[in-house]
């Protein structure tokens, strides 16, 4: 099954390649979600649940179109725990929860231009063949040492038959929502179909979720690995 078209960006903000990804999900109630979301949005469901991701992953080639990619600056592990979420023309994106990140410009830039809660963590993903370790320790703002250590092992590509709705419904999101200047906004994100393969937990100790005011998930997660996409980030519209 072929996964939603990405829209097209022509005039991006930002160039991004989002590397080494595991997607972390687990069902939850919608009225869980629900007050979480702003005036505008509402919980997008799949077979009646909404769901929340846990995602860790390796940001590389971070540019502006007017400027190369740094070195350090340019590369650095995030993990984002979201939702998802349609606003009132049922347009569907993600809604961020909590986004830790390494690099402490990186951070503050995202605050300040895409009004994203944004963490400055301690944070590495380490490749060793199949195996990926990502490790994340909270440093500021807000509650400190809030952390995400998960290892897994990543499998062969999903066939044609396991990449199913569910799958997409999940993994491809184009659209992020936010609030600016107490309105809702959007921003458009391109890239290509998630090449999914199948991955192994191996070890999760997180807090995160928790810290974001959910409550500790219930119940074997849904995974997806990824090796990853270039993307490029559209400005945010009203």
């Amino acid at each position: 099954m072929e996964a939603p078209p990405s829209p097209k960006v022509p005039r991006p903000l930002m160039y991004h390649l989002w590397s080494w990804i595991t997607f972390i999900h687990w069902r939850c109630p919608p009225s869980m979600l629900q007050p979480l979301l702003p005036p505008g949005l509402a919980v997008d469901t799949f077979d009646g649940s909404a769901w929340v991701g846990l995602t860790p992953f390796l940001m590389q080639g971070v540019r502006t179109p007017a400027l190369p990619a740094v070195p350090w600056l340019s590369s650095f592990p995030e993990t984002n725990v979201r939702t998802y979420a349609q606003d009132r023309q049922g347009r569907r994106g993600i809604w961020f929860l909590s986004l830790d990140a390494a690099r402490l410009p990186a951070v503050l830039a995202a605050r300040v231009g895409y009004r994203l809660p944004y963490y400055w963590s301690d944070m590495a993903v380490r490749v060793s063949g199949t195996r990926v370790a990502y490790r994340c320790a909270r440093r500021q703002p807000g509650p400190r040492r809030l952390r995400c250590d998960a290892d897994v092992r990543l499998g062969p590509p999903l066939r044609e038959v396991e990449r199913d709705e569910l799958a997409h419904f999940l993994t491809a999101r184009y659209r992020l929502f936010t609030v600016i200047a107490g309105g809702l906004a959007a921003a458009e994100v391109e890239h290509p179909e998630w090449p999914l393969r199948r991955v192994e937990l191996l070890r999760l100790d997180q807090d995160l979720l928790t810290g974001a005011g959910l409550p500790a998930p219930a119940g074997e997660p849904i995974l997806h690995a990824s090796l990853g996409v270039p993307v490029r980030v559209g400005r945010w519209h009203r």
